[in-house]
């Protein structure tokens, strides 16, 4: 079976062998016929050898790969000659010559497609890695320090960071900090890696996300046609309770930040890093949107704390201690704050944030337990599915 590393030089190859033959073709494309026409050139003639010499450097990506050679350019020139003999439009053969640059894209797809499923798991250890470890480097380093910083835990970022590039290739975009980061790690010291954490790896994280899982993977699903099986009156009850377990903190974590993306009020969502014990949560930013009924709209900062919890209920403690933190994200006010657990929340926490609602006192506390995320999540089945949510 082969290993991560040995495929991915595969791959890399793959890559290297496509882009020759997109040279070509782009060289090659212009030369083809557009009309009636006889003969071709030496240069077209060896740029359909080298496209043929290069398709064996295309390995198969789940059975397929790229068959089209470059067409006959005096062929396709007698074609439209044939063409114009009938009267008839020469769409097909149109069609035909546009073929190699097709199946050129269609391997690209394919090839990041399957390149995104070799590293998911990898860069989501990583960014789990990289995660806990900046919050351990900056947590009694003051904001301002001058002190460079060079131990374990900054070279395990370090590898982290240069593994999740190799991981990422050629096949993901590149918006975010990714400069300013090896720029901060490269000088390393403290106010470095509080820009690191507070602004860098935010940034960066934001293009891990999007190259772990494109919008046009496909869930798994089984091969049945779901309009017979639902003909066929399937029998018991639709399950209400979720697999939480099935998640870890970071999953979780993502869980939030999609659901509340889907919000139709909820707009410029991103995570927070901040320096924190462990078992206290992590922190979302977010603006809601409201509106009322005499045309106002206004937006208030919301900072959502999540506590994947599962072995024990949120106390009061956990509130009083999150409040106390909060001026750490300040400014701009935050109006709200909502601490979203995959478990509950002992009596004495909910007491604890209605009389701190009652008292009239910034942040309004809103307490989402497991059943509120549970009924949140119903009406989003997607988000269910693609974090594996299901029992």
């Amino acid at each position: 079976m082969v290993n991560l590393d040995e495929l991915l030089q595969v791959m890399d190859r793959a890559a290297a062998n496509l882009a020759k033959l997109e040279a070509v073709w782009e060289r090659a494309q212009p030369m083809l016929p557009s009309g009636p026409s006889r003969g071709s050139s030496r240069e077209y003639d060896d740029l359909r050898r080298a496209w043929s010499a290069l398709l064996s450097g295309l390995p198969p990506i789940d059975g397929w790969t790229v068959t089209e050679e470059l067409p006959d350019a005096d062929a396709a020139g007698q074609a439209f000659i044939d063409y114009a003999d009938i009267g008839e439009p020469p769409f097909a053969l149109m069609n035909q010559l546009e073929e190699p640059g097709n199946e050129l894209d269609e391997y690209r797809f394919r090839l990041a497609q399957a390149r995104r499923r070799a590293i998911h798991e990898r860069l989501n250890d990583l960014t789990s890695t990289v995660n806990e470890t900046l919050s351990r480097i900056i947590e009694s380093v003051p904001r301002d320090s001058t002190d460079r910083l060079d131990d374990s835990r900054t070279a395990t970022v370090e590898d982290a960071i240069s593994e999740i590039e190799r991981l990422l290739g050629d096949t993901t975009e590149r918006g975010g900090r990714w400069g300013d980061l090896h720029r901060h790690m490269h000088f390393g010291q403290g106010h470095d890696w509080h820009d690191i954490v507070e602004m860098d790896w935010p940034s960066v994280r934001t293009d891990i996300e999007a190259a772990s899982l494109a919008e046009s993977d496909p869930l798994p699903v089984p091969g049945i046609d779901l309009g017979a099986a639902a003909s066929a009156r399937p029998s018991g009850r639709a399950s209400t309770g979720l697999s939480w377990s099935a998640l870890d903190d970071d999953g979780f974590e993502r869980l939030l930040f999609d659901l509340l993306r889907a919000f139709p009020r909820y707009q410029n969502v991103e995570w927070l890093m901040k320096t924190r014990a462990p078992d206290r949560g992590r922190d979302l930013s977010a603006e809601r949107v409201i509106q009322d009924d005499g045309g106002t709209t206004r937006t208030e900062r919301v900072i959502v704390q999540a506590k994947h919890w599962t072995s024990k209920s949120v106390g009061p403690s956990d509130i009083t201690g999150t409040l106390a933190t909060l001026s750490l994200w300040e400014p701009p006010v935050i109006r709200a704050l909502v601490i979203a657990t995959s478990g509950r929340f002992t009596t004495d926490a909910v007491a604890v944030a209605e009389k701190h609602n009652a008292d009239g006192k910034l942040p309004f506390i809103e307490l989402w337990p497991d059943s509120r995320l549970e009924t949140l999540l119903s009406q989003r089945p997607d988000l269910i599915a693609s974090h594996g949510l299901r029992p």
